[in-house]
């Protein structure tokens, strides 16, 4: 195969549309615009959301909520997402981003433990939040919570 040889795949060029070349083509006089009005001139048309003229339903509706700029996000994990790991591994938030244990991982506040699920093992879990129940599951298991920042 040589370099002048190449060609595009079947059906990925299009041609393009060739306006105002007469009626034969079915897209001369007017180009497919229809006769005047505010979509047949040059640069015409409306920014997305005009209603012609009537108030806006984005400026009708009133303003509702707010968003909290100081709130901090979590990385949530369970006990049972936890389970499967060994005993005495150190649970914090660079294993759990590492084995990918949560489902939304966000680089904010760090790790919130949650007590949904069973737990079997001994762990040491450190994380920034942790449940009571979870901690209560934990400590059951034999393992330890440590409150780090």
């Amino acid at each position: 195969m040589r370099i002048q040889e190449l060609s595009p795949a079947e059906g990925s060029k299009k041609s393009v549309k060739r306006l105002g070349r007469g009626i034969g083509s079915g897209l001369g006089k007017t180009s497919g615009k229809g006769h005047k009005g505010q979509w047949a001139r040059s640069g015409g048309g409306v920014r997305p959301g005009f209603e012609g003229g009537q108030m806006p339903i984005a400026r009708r509706i009133p303003k509702r909520g707010f968003n909290n700029h100081f709130r901090k996000e979590y990385t949530i994990v369970n006990l049972s997402d936890l389970a499967e790991l060994e005993a005495g591994t150190v649970v914090d938030f660079a294993l759990v981003t590492e084995q990918k244990l949560a489902k939304e991982v966000k680089n904010s506040a760090g790790l919130k433990v949650l007590g949904n699920g069973e737990l079997q093992v001994a762990l040491t879990v450190k994380a920034a939040k942790v449940s009571e129940s979870a901690k209560a599951a934990i400590e059951a298991a034999g393992g330890t919570v440590e409150i780090a920042e």
